[in-house]
């Protein structure tokens, strides 16, 4: 059962050649090396556009995605995300100014401004730190459209609509995508995450999905774009049913691929899909997942 595909050309103009859905994946980066090669041509087989290389924490992201880059033929590739405190902006520049033109038309950089409590006294203010990192990246001839920014709330989507391709929202619904694509406008590339759960027994599932989303729920950034969605501060703090149940989708396949239109259908060109599963401790990629949701989704 496949999900209906838009008739919208400009949908597909602005998808930037990562097709409708992708994979967002913490294995692939930080599995074993030979394992998450091996996982990554399966994905590129399996059709779906692209993999989201995490890089939020923890070393060198882009030689990560250079190794995966090398273990495929055509699959797309960005950072979900460039830590702008942890990647700074002459590492990014020179990393990107050496390598060929092959490379850049498959990597895309996503950009993000982290989190105080993960930073320190570093932290500064998210929307001139990002201004100034963006600001050297141009100096150094980073290309606009080769980059995108983690935004989430009304000031930083207006940034990445006038200083990068587009958004990529994390931990989001179809409500803040449709939000986003008005303040983006309609040729700006829109590429929200997803955490999916392929569980259909509704404990298990929001279980899974609590775990994940914990370590978010005392970061300003995120309680204060889910207060902008009007959830209340004790459906936040307490990740109640109704918070879990609208930044994820669980369920069979078919209706992960139903949650993953509504995304489409609020304005987003690609949807990043984040596969939470019981070996995610292990890091093993989870394929079986990525093949039964290949089955059902347009890719």
């Amino acid at each position: 059962m496949s999900v209906a595909q838009p008739n919208s050309q400009s949908t597909q103009d602005r998808s930037r050649g990562f097709g409708r859905v992708g994979i967002w994946s913490m294995e692939l980066r930080f599995g074993d090396p030979a394992l998450a090669a091996d996982a990554a041509r399966q994905v590129e087989a399996l059709g779906y556009g692209a993999i989201w290389v995490p890089g939020g924490v923890g070393g060198d992201v882009l030689g990560d995605i250079e190794r995966l880059l090398h273990a495929t033929q055509k699959i797309k590739f960005a950072t979900g995300i460039l830590n702008i405190y942890r990647q700074d902006a002459a590492y990014v520049a020179a990393w990107w100014n050496a390598k060929p033109a092959e490379i850049h038309e498959r990597t895309l950089l996503g950009i993000g401004v982290s989190h105080a409590s993960l930073i320190g006294t570093e932290y500064r203010k998210p929307l001139g730190a990002m201004k100034d990192y963006l600001d050297a990246l141009d100096r150094a001839g980073v290309p606009a459209e080769r980059r995108c920014l983690a935004a989430l709330g009304p000031k930083m989507l207006e940034l990445a609509r006038g200083r990068s391709a587009g958004a990529h929202p994390y931990l989001v619904t179809p409500e803040h995508t449709a939000q986003a694509r008005a303040i983006l406008g309609p040729d700006a590339f829109l590429a929200p995450e997803l955490g999916v759960v392929l569980e259909t027994d509704p404990a298990k599932a929001r279980a899974l999905a609590r775990t994940a989303v914990e370590p978010y729920l005392v970061m300003p950034n995120y309680a204060n774009n889910w207060r902008r969605l009007g959830f209340s501060d004790p459906e936040i703090t307490g990740a109640v049913d109704r918070l879990i149940d609208s930044l994820f989708a669980w369920g069979s396949a078919e209706q992960i691929a139903a949650r993953v239109q509504q995304f489409h259908a609020a304005g987003a060109d690609h949807v990043c899909l984040q596969v939470l599963h019981p070996g995610s401790a292990t890091m093993t990629p989870p394929l079986a997942q990525y093949r039964a949701l290949a089955d059902v989704l347009t890719l």
